[in-house]
């Protein structure tokens, strides 16, 4: 099975049109959301998210030229690499925070698959910019994902 390409919004004078031309697709965001926890590495990324490989290195390889990611390599012989957050991908954490919001309140009527420790103060919090205990904006490096009460395995 081969991706279908959308057309591109990018040419829209439209801020969400031109980050949807980056993120849009659904794949991007969760690949986001794995390297935001952790997970930096080809095969990791393919075998948590069940994705094939064709299409992780399609979505891959946008964010790597939208300068969301970075492809470091960290093997020589033979050459592999990972995937590092850049600055602008580092920015979008609050983007999928908020998602994770939504979907925690809309659409998992067992729970949330996963809930967060803001590490900082020790406390869990909801998903979203700011620690539901403290105040303090989140940040992904103060951020520990657990499995929650709507926790099951990718098909």
């Amino acid at each position: 099975m081969s991706a279908v390409k959308r057309s591109s919004v990018a040419h829209w004078n439209c801020s969400v049109a031109r980050t949807l031309d980056v993120v849009g697709e659904w794949w991007s965001l969760l690949i986001l959301r794995d390297v935001f926890f952790g997970v930096h590495r080809f095969e990791d990324l393919q075998s948590d998210l069940g994705i094939a490989r064709n299409i992780l290195t399609d979505r891959l390889g946008t964010l790597v030229e939208a300068g969301v990611l970075d492809r470091v390599r960290y093997q020589e012989r033979p050459e592999r690499f990972e995937y590092r957050l850049t600055e602008s991908g580092e920015d979008l954490f609050g983007v999928v925070l908020e998602l994770m919001r939504w979907g925690d309140r809309w659409r998992s009527p067992d729970g949330a698959p996963l809930q967060l420790t803001h590490t900082t103060c020790g406390e869990r919090t909801e998903p979203g910019r700011r620690c539901t205990n403290c105040d303090q904006i989140l940040t992904r490096f103060d951020v520990t994902p657990r499995k929650g009460p709507g926790w099951a395995p990718v098909p």
